[in-house]
């Protein structure tokens, strides 16, 4: 077979491929909106988007641990010209620009804190700012783990966009504030 030959029928498989691809992920798509969302139970829905992404997508996305809810829904007030939010001890929080917390916290985002009483209000998931023995200066991280050992409580924490997690375990008594909210 000539080098032209081979060049077209190397060409033909690509465009099949794109064909054949466009029409399973078309036939999926089609299939999630030929249901109607209203008459659909919420939970079928999610369900169904979520298969149809990871159907795309060809991968689930993993569950990963969220912060704690601390501001009830009761709480948060809006109106017209103003928002509310009803909770005690709040602080107000501005960042240096590392990115070692992007995207969810970067140049000029700002953020609501509180200072907390006990180990037993922070969570796996929580952002937490702490003063760090390996480092100068306030760090701002997630919590991924929470244990306890022969000192008591400690926290491990990691930038969300750090490849690894922070030098160190973190004990309540250098954790400064909770994350309760950011403001974009």
């Amino acid at each position: 077979m000539g080098a032209g030959k081979v060049k077209i029928a190397l060409l033909f498989a690509l465009l099949a491929s794109w064909l054949i691809l466009g029409f399973v992920a078309y036939s999926s798509y089609a299939n999630v909106l030929s249901q109607e969302p209203a008459d659909m139970p919420l939970e079928q829905a999610q369900q169904d988007s979520e298969g149809f992404l990871s159907s795309l997508l060809g991968f689930e996305s993993e569950e990963l641990p969220s912060p704690c809810d601390r501001i009830r829904e009761e709480q948060i007030l809006v109106y017209d010209d103003h928002i509310i939010i009803n909770f005690e001890n709040a602080e107000w929080a501005k960042f240096t620009d590392t990115n070692s917390m992007d995207p969810v916290i970067d140049a000029g985002a700002n953020a609501i804190e509180y200072v907390p009483k006990s180990s037993d209000e922070i969570c796996v998931g929580d952002i937490v700012s702490y003063n760090s023995k390996y480092a100068s200066g306030t760090i701002i991280h997630r919590v991924i783990e929470i244990g306890e050992d022969e000192n008591g409580w400690y926290a491990i924490m990691k930038g969300d966009n750090n490849p690894y997690r922070d030098p160190g375990k973190v004990r309540f008594e250098q954790v400064q504030r909770v994350v309760v909210g950011i403001i974009y």
